[in-house]
């Protein structure tokens, strides 16, 4: 007997998971391939050094933006609690692209190396940092309005095993229901 439910299927994968395994297969590939090709003109020698001396300029850069970015957020602070004048424009930016130019730096690969190199270049650092900004931008701005809001929204509901999952209400404008007379909200128990 049929009930006229259609059947269930099954939830369609996202493009990002079925090519970004794909992509980093392809790219371990060229890395392996690339380290034997120039190992074969080179000598082993001269690719081992290659290898090394991109690690230690890679965890050189990494240590100077952590510095930087640590240098930074303490003048921020200092400059909150009004204890220092303002902090330079510009002198924060760049932070995380230069030290991702350090992590690919670090990997093994020339393919890395070569991206890391150019994340050292402050023109393109800029460039982009300036485009991940306005990628990130119209994501935020093409977002449905309250997004995200309903994702941190919380209730009491039962699960189909007859289990309570506790969770908290929070109404659209932005009060809280109470339970008892004291307006505490009651604990969360197991």
């Amino acid at each position: 007997m049929t009930t006229g439910a259609p059947p269930p299927t099954a939830p369609r994968r996202s493009r990002a998971r079925t090519f970004v395994p794909l992509a980093l297969a392809a790219w371990l590939v060229l890395e392996i391939w690339l380290l034997t090709v120039v190992a074969d003109v080179a000598g082993g020698f001269a690719v081992l050094g290659l290898l090394v001396g991109a690690a230690v300029l890679g965890a050189v850069v990494v240590k100077r933006a952590g510095r930087r970015a640590f240098a930074n957020l303490t003048a921020t602070l200092q400059q909150q609690t009004g204890s220092q004048e303002a902090v330079p424009p510009g002198r924060a930016e760049g932070n995380g692209l230069l030290m991702l130019g350090g992590l690919l730096l670090m990997l093994p690969g020339l393919v890395s190396d070569v991206a890391g190199l150019l994340l050292l270049v402050p023109p393109v650092r800029a460039r982009l940092g300036r485009a991940a900004e306005r990628s990130l931008e119209r994501r935020m701005n093409a977002a449905r309005a309250g997004g995200l809001g309903d994702a941190f929204q919380q209730a009491r509901m039962r699960r189909p095993d007859g289990k309570v999952v506790q969770g908290e209400v929070i109404r659209e404008d932005g009060t809280r229901p109470r339970d008892d007379e004291t307006g505490r909200r009651p604990p969360l128990t197991p």
